[in-house]
């Protein structure tokens, strides 16, 4: 007897396909059944009208829950609304969007380069020129005379970690096992990129039900091998001043309980990086907080010293090592413990440990047990670092500057109105930097600052998705979160039209505005290489010096702007008052129904007035000759810093 099969259009096949895939994740011993792709993101044009848009249509009229259509205002922020939902969820779900040939897709390639580069699932289904060539050159093909086979979606190979193009019907049924095979592997994941020309998704065939079957993906969660572990203790009960460096892998493994286990049994110290805000809570005995170019003053002390680092889901980015400068002390050595053999390996270190990295520390603790503690210098050096840098973020704090607030008031009074499961988004600019060392997180779903990429205009887009997927969590029985966009006007500038998603759909997004006109980070870090802030103000042009330093401030009133998308915005006016009306507007805005549409509270403040130092450094080349004196001074400075730097981690 032959396969049954039914008859169906190559995307009503994807659509139908999507809907019914799986994922399994055991977690404190049971397991977690999630839909993979709860829905689907698309903006529609010639290449997707016919195909996806259709299947979407015909499957909505069907049943709206089979495979739920959102619409987005650019293509670029679909992807960032699906990445904000897959950190949330831990890696398990995230969203399929779908994009015209051309513009429409190649708006997709900054998305996919921030899914790749923070390892976070989404899947790219970018339309494509015609497989048959029968209309060539359609329009917006690009045309290349030594590679006629070459289209604009070519370039997202490079960005995904998975790529094939759909020629014909029948590639669908390996194009789409195989791409969801790397979108689930926490070791592999990323932009997962199907091509699918314009002709082909319209296109008939017979599928056989087995493809329209519910499919599981069980979450790989590789175990830590004996001898690693073995090793591994060993090094550990030698050292004298270890620490650990925890990342995003502690999240997403759900080891904060053994993490935090780990340190009670052994008073190891943790320092966090970006992704790793949240594995344990800020006041916590053993917490250091954040490590390197933006962290703490005790992480980073206690870093210099350490003879051994355990670093565990991290991949060790240059923030985090500092430019290779944190670690001094020469007989440091490092256990690398990751999901991803790229990460484990990283470095040269003299013991890599490819497991997950809950199940490493399970290990860990029962082969510790209490046969190892730090030493009483080293406790009393804990808190004592942490005591000096606690002290250092109440007096930024609680310091008051007028007319205009310092961004360290506006974190503070934004972190004193949010709930301990309230979620804090952020991801370009200066204040990722002042919030990894200055944010006292309480819940490990409390912090999501995309900084992998670190890419303007990701705040909105990708708010609105950890809101969506908040949403879910609560109507499922898990907690109530408001979620709390933090962007400065350049990032806001870059991407605010997924406000106009927000006020659609009703769904209350607080962003806290902060409007200090320019780019406050690279000013800053322009002022430090000698080269004084140069095209880093919004400022009018100045047409006899062709400059943009010394114009009037420009008259942009932003909190107008958001107004006129729908959203409700709340005016904080400059003045002594100004953080605590602040405090006061976050908590009035977390007052407001869940389905109230989006909240804007607009904030000026004074770029120049800084956060605490770090006492860290990050390398960004000086010229090394130049006619600016303060370009000349910047170059001796960093000759000094250089002169620390490490060739490799061990």
């Amino acid at each position: 007897m032959g396969t049954a099969t039914r008859r169906m259009t190559v995307a009503q096949a994807i659509v139908e396909y999507l809907s019914k895939q799986y994922t399994v994740d055991r977690i404190s011993h049971h397991d977690v059944r999630e839909r993979l792709i709860p829905g689907t993101f698309g903006i529609f044009g010639h290449g997707n009208v016919a195909g996806i848009g259709q299947a979407l249509k015909q499957y909505q009229q069907l049943d709206p829950t089979i495979m739920p259509y959102y619409q987005g205002r650019n293509e670029q922020a679909q992807v960032h609304q699906a990445v904000g939902y897959a950190r949330h969820t831990r890696r398990r779900q995230t969203f399929a969007i779908s994009a015209s040939i051309g513009p429409g897709s190649s708006n997709m390639l900054t998305g996919a380069a921030l899914a790749t580069t923070n390892r976070l699932p989404v899947l790219l289904l970018p339309s494509d020129t015609f497989a048959t060539r029968v209309a060539d050159p359609v329009l917006q093909q690009l045309e290349q005379p030594y590679a006629y086979d070459l289209t604009v979606n070519d370039a997202f190979r490079p960005l995904s970690k998975f790529f094939d193009r759909v020629s014909r019907p029948e590639q669908i049924f390996s194009a789409f096992h195989n791409g969801l095979r790397v979108l689930t592997d926490p070791a592999e994941t990323g932009a997962v990129t199907i091509s699918l020309p314009q002709d082909v998704q319209a296109e008939a065939l017979d599928v056989p039900e087995e493809f329209l079957a519910e499919r599981e993906w069980r979450i790989r969660r590789p175990d830590a091998d004996h001898d690693d572990i073995r090793r591994a203790v060993e090094a550990i009960r030698s050292a004298k001043r270890p620490l650990v460096i925890a990342g995003g892998g502690v999240l997403y493994a759900y080891a904060n309980d053994e993490l935090a286990r780990f340190t009670e049994l052994t008073g190891i110290p943790v320092g966090y990086t970006q992704a790793g805000v949240g594995v344990l809570p800020w006041d916590s005995q053993y917490c250091l907080g954040a490590i390197g170019s933006t962290g703490t003053t005790a992480a980073n002390a206690i870093a210099a010293e350490a003879d051994l680092i355990i670093g565990i889901g991290t991949r060790y980015e240059d923030f985090t090592t500092a430019s290779r400068t944190a670690f001094q002390n020469p007989d440091v050595k490092f256990i690398n413990i990751n999901v991803a053999p790229i990460d484990a390996y990283k470095h040269g270190t003299s013991l890599p440990i490819v497991a997950d990295a809950r199940k490493a520390l399970v290990k860990l603790n029962q082969a510790l047990g209490r046969s190892y503690r730090v030493g009483a210098d080293l406790q009393e050096q804990i808190a004592s670092e942490k005591a000096r840098w606690d002290a250092t973020v109440d007096e930024v704090f609680d310091k008051r500057f007028a007319p205009l607030p310092s961004q360290n008031g506006i974190i503070g009074a934004t972190n004193r109105a949010m709930d301990s499961q309230d979620v804090v988004v952020c991801a370009a600019g200066s204040l990722p930097g002042d919030l990894h060392k200055m944010w006292r997180i309480r819940n490990p779903f409390g912090y999501h600052v995309e900084y992998a990429f670190s890419c303007m205009g990701y705040e909105i887009p990708g708010g609105l998705g950890i809101k969506r997927a908040a949403l879910a969590e609560a109507a499922a029985g898990g907690e109530d979160r408001d979620v709390v966009v933090m962007v400065g006007d350049g990032s806001y500038l870059m991407m605010h039209t997924e406000l106009v998603t927000a006020v659609a759909e009703r769904i209350k997004l607080i962003v806290v505005l902060i409007q200090n006109h320019g780019y406050a980070s690279i000013g800053a870090l322009s002022e430090s290489l000698g080269s004084q802030r140069f095209g880093t103000q919004y400022r009018e042009l100045n047409e006899e010096r062709h400059s943009f330093d010394e114009g009037e401030t420009l008259p942009v009133d932003l909190a107008l702007n958001a107004e006129s998308l729908g959203v409700r915005v709340f005016r904080i006016e400059p003045g002594e008052k100004a953080i605590a009306e602040l405090e006061q507007a976050v908590r009035d805005a977390k007052a407001a129904p869940d389905h109230s549409g989006p909240i804007l509270i607009h904030i000026e403040s004074d770029p120049l007035l800084d956060a605490p130092s770090s006492e860290s450094w990050w390398d960004v080349p000086v010229s090394q000759v130049s006619d600016i004196e303060s370009t000349q001074q910047a170059y001796q400075a960093y000759t000094d810093h250089k002169s620390r730097q490490q060739k490799l981690l061990r």
